[in-house]
């Protein structure tokens, strides 16, 4: 019987089985539209929906003016999740594998900018908030050594924050204390945190922080903070190349 996959699946998945197997090497040039068109009797829509899939799966990668390369797939390193890092991504461990074993710790390096907004209507309902309820919205940005790490934003309720010392995350007497240190300041005792860890593709803008492609695989941690009365006070979505990094829990028995 034939093959009957579309044939733009077809094309995907022998390029892919040939980058898995070596014969196209992270830097090579994969083949060209007329190259590919010729091999596989197909039609330009074809061959460049083929493409597409591969650069989503972050097999490849596109270079202006020269060409589709093979991107290197190779684990960056872990992000190591603890008691403090779920407290604070400031805070956060990372290890950059070599030799197959973690070895390094990289130069962290952020930026953060704080805009005061109206809560979407998901992020109101995560803070049990009405919509439309104003919250601070920080977004963060970090660097490893240079290179895209994550994304990371967070929601406060400004009922709770405005007005205080700890309005801003990242200004102010208490700013890159951490949500628990933060929030005690001002009397709220933050107890505990849940975290769901899931995966999706990468929007446009998340691709070009991320110097991915659109579509391609992230790891996406949706994360909460509770104070003393099981109160959502804090809420953040962190993304980080699915292919890239891992997420490593260190996790304490008391």
């Amino acid at each position: 019987m034939g093959d009957s996959r579309p044939v733009y699946q077809r094309i995907a998945d022998d390029l892919r089985r040939r980058i898995d197997e070596g014969e196209l090497a992270v830097g090579d040039r994969i083949p060209s539209r007329a190259e590919l068109k010729r091999a596989y009797a197909a039609s330009d829509q074809t061959v460049d929906r083929a493409v597409r899939v591969l650069k989503a799966a972050g097999y490849a990668s596109g270079q202006f003016g020269r060409g589709v390369f093979v991107s290197d797939r190779v684990p960056i390193g872990a992000l190591v999740r603890t008691t403090a890092t779920v407290d604070s991504p400031l805070a956060a461990r990372v290890s950059v594998l070599g030799d197959g074993a973690a070895d390094a710790t990289p130069d962290l390096a952020w930026e953060a900018v704080s805009t005061a907004t109206t809560a979407p209507p998901d992020i109101a309902a995560r803070l049990e908030l009405r919509t439309g309820e104003r919250v601070m919205c920080t977004r963060y940005e970090y660097l490893a050594d240079r290179r895209p790490l994550q994304l990371a934003t967070s929601w406060e309720p400004l009922a709770l924050t405005e007005g205080t010392d700890v309005v801003y995350p990242e200004r102010g007497p208490y700013a890159r204390r951490g949500v628990r240190g933060r929030f005690a300041a001002i009397g709220i005792r933050v107890l505990h945190a849940r975290e769901i860890v899931g995966s999706r593709p990468a929007t446009t803008p998340e691709a070009e922080a991320l110097g991915c492609a659109p579509g391609q695989c992230v790891t996406a941690v949706e994360r909460t903070h509770y104070d003393a009365d099981d109160r959502p006070v804090e809420t953040s979505d962190t993304v980080v190349l699915g292919d890239r990094w891992r997420l490593a829990y260190d996790i304490a028995f008391a």
